[in-house]
């Protein structure tokens, strides 16, 4: 049942829902019967809310998720930094961390006029279409390299790298410079710049970014913004242990 109620979950990621009984049936391949059940056993728990016909993610599952030591630390070291570059730039902010092959992103900071992009505070997004993704890959190791360019790359837009030759290729560049950009990689009309951050025994563990209008992308203005705010979070990681 366990199991059972976990897939019906996983049902939400990435879009978030809502959905009505019948798609959770059909996303999941279980009887409608038993989705019933279960998910009137999830929306009491408060890990699902109900509203009509349709099922959302409970406020309970952002509850849990926000106390996970890990992701709770890092994002509260982060934040005087993400302000910062955001008071630097005025533009869109991101923290990011690897799960897999994905980028999961922990805080995202805009102004009143926010960039509409498909990333969002606890969503996902592949590491190749991203330059917080394309950070943390550069310098989490030869082993997850390769395993990446092993497989199909993954393309959310025409400009998505999909070519493993041009990916090795933007990787070598980026740990040779500590930056990583991205050209209209995940949405049409916007750019990025992102750094990676480490932590005391030099493993990266995140990666922060400035997201950009095309019209007002200038690498050589971001630039020293992204690297100090990222140069900063990491000596107060390594001092902290």
């Amino acid at each position: 049942m366990l199991e059972k109620a976990a897939v019906i979950l996983e049902c939400f990621s990435p879009s978030g829902g809502p959905f009505r009984l019948s798609e959770l049936s059909e996303h999941t391949g279980l009887p409608k019967p038993t989705v019933h059940r279960l998910a009137a056993d999830l929306v009491r728990l408060g890990w699902l809310e109900r509203s009509g016909a349709h099922y959302r993610l409970g406020a309970k599952l952002f509850e849990l998720g926000s106390l996970v030591p890990r992701r709770r630390d890092l994002r509260e070291a982060a934040l005087p930094f993400l302000q910062d570059l955001f008071e630097a730039t005025r533009e869109t902010v991101h923290l990011g961390v690897r799960e897999g092959m994905e980028v999961i992103y922990l805080e995202r900071i805009h102004g009143h006029e926010a960039l509409q992009l498909p990333s969002r505070i606890g969503g996902s997004l592949p590491l190749t279409c991203t330059g917080v993704g394309k950070a943390l890959l550069a310098f989490s190791g030869s082993e997850l390299t390769e395993e990446v360019l092993s497989r199909p790359l993954p393309s959310l837009t025409p400009h998505s790298i999909t070519d493993p030759v041009l990916l090795r290729l933007a990787l070598e560049k980026t740990q040779v410079s500590g930056l990583a950009y991205e050209e209209q990689e995940a949405v049409l009309g916007v750019s990025c710049i992102a750094a990676p951050v480490f932590a005391g025994d030099a493993t990266v563990v995140a990666a922060l970014s400035v997201a950009v209008p095309r019209p007002r992308f200038s690498p050589a203005q971001l630039a020293p913004a992204v690297r100090t705010a990222a140069l900063g979070l990491s000596r107060v990681l390594r001092a902290g242990g």
